[in-house]
């Protein structure tokens, strides 16, 4: 077996660029798993975090239910709007610790000009307006690096107070000035900033995230500056993660009497737990790892019939050879082995570079875009170097069964 590896070794350096040409796509194959499994499993890592710093013991009411992709029905985007009343019931559950209704809005600006929030003369733009009660610090688990979150007072005379996310105060405040009651400007109107967020841990940890970049504020004072803004969303925290479903019936059930719903008719709303928005990530990076493994089978195809391509190449080129140790007592076992172990070294070679290759986008990805926290699975590494040695074995049989069912007489007198 030493000596069937040795030839096999041997064969392979002696055409080292021929060997590379060779397996590229086998290289490409192997790359683009590691690479994209890399991206996929630093993401699910982070937005599990993301849900265990939430609790398990959220649910999310919607008037539309997330989805992925897709065009809704003009039945569903035309429901009754949620309301404040519609949170205060909610609220009265004995099940529900607390409830929170939560207005936004994305104010995208179009041009140089215009402005989100501005302290002097530096500006945050592209922040999120959120109009939020006391309860949403609570419900949402949401700390403070400095100053206070709004209070009953704020909101119940609509107060021009500002609680800013902390790449919002990190942009518009220099390091040696503290955020807190200083005066911003908002679309115009003057904000006495009482509270800076703390750095969201998020599916895009590390990096820009959007949800760092915001701007809290009383809901009627949130009208002030977006009075069309009513379509509410609840964020309802239970006592344990042990009452969710009891209390996922008793909204429903509230909700559909307060909504007019008759019985024979599908809710108006949508009602969602942490495990809802898991599912929907499942099928977003389902999706993309389909695409991953399609490209991935075609780049190990391509490497496949190349390797057999070769190997065939190599048969004809070695029938002296083949001859010669057929004459010297080699048998058609001896044969097929030592060319099927050169076709599985030279795949596991481009296993072995195509698992560096992944390795090295994965590195360059968290480096240059540190909001895509990539991690190497060490499953895919397996995968990825069993799936090369396999190419090495399926596309490598024939050529072998080709050399070693030669006959000895005809390969000697081969010129």
């Amino acid at each position: 077996m030493n000596e069937i590896l040795l030839l096999a070794l041997d064969s392979l350096r002696k055409n080292k660029l021929r060997s590379f040409l060779t397996v590229l796509g086998v290289v490409i194959g192997v790359a683009t798993v590691i690479g994209m499994s890399s991206i996929i499993s630093g993401l699910n890592n982070s937005i599990a975090s993301q849900i265990q710093d939430l609790g398990s013991n959220l649910i999310f009411v919607q008037r539309i239910p997330p989805t992925v992709g897709g065009r809704l029905p003009p039945e569903v985007l035309n429901r009754k709007k949620l309301t404040l009343d519609d949170a205060k019931a909610i609220g009265e559950l004995p099940v529900v610790q607390a409830v929170a209704p939560v207005l936004q809005y994305f104010a995208v600006n179009m041009n140089a000009k215009s402005f989100s929030v501005r302290y002097r003369d530096r500006t945050a733009k592209n922040t999120i307006f959120i109009g939020a009660t006391p309860e949403v610090a609570v419900v949402m688990n949401l700390h403070l690096t400095g100053g206070r979150w709004i209070n009953e007072a704020d909101h119940k005379h609509n107060a021009n107070v500002v609680v800013l996310g902390h790449d919002t105060a990190e942009t518009i405040f220099p390091v040696n000035v503290d955020p807190v009651d200083k005066e911003v400007e908002i679309e115009g109107q003057p904000f006495r900033v009482i509270g800076v967020l703390e750095k969201r841990k998020d599916a895009l940890q590390g990096g820009a995230n959007p949800n760092d970049n915001v701007a809290e504020m009383p809901i009627g004072t949130f009208w002030r500056l977006h009075p069309e803004q009513k379509d509410f969303m609840f964020a309802v925290k239970t006592y344990t993660q042990d009452e969710v479903p009891r209390a996922i019936d008793q909204i429903e059930a509230l909700l559909r009497t307060r909504r007019g719903v008759t019985p024979n008719k599908e809710n108006d709303f949508a009602i969602s737990t942490q495990d809802t928005f898991l599912d929907l990530w499942s099928q977003i990076s389902s999706g993309i790892f389909t695409v991953m493994l399609a490209i991935s089978s075609i780049a190990l195809v391509v490497g496949g019939v190349g390797v057999m391509n070769i190997m065939l190449v190599s048969v004809t080129e070695r029938t002296r050879e083949i001859g010669v140790r057929k004459a010297i007592g080699a048998t058609q076992r001896n044969i097929l082995t030592q060319f099927l172990f050169e076709a599985m070294v030279l795949t596991a070679v481009g296993g072995v570079l195509g698992i560096v290759a992944g390795g090295a986008i994965a590195v360059i990805i968290r480096t240059v875009a540190p909001f895509l926290p990539a991690s190497v699975s060490m499953f895919w590494v397996a995968v990825g170097f069993s799936t090369a040695v396999g190419t090495g074995l399926l596309f490598g049989l024939y050529p072998a069964y080709r050399a070693a069912i030669l006959s000895p007489i005809e390969a000697l007198r081969y010129e």
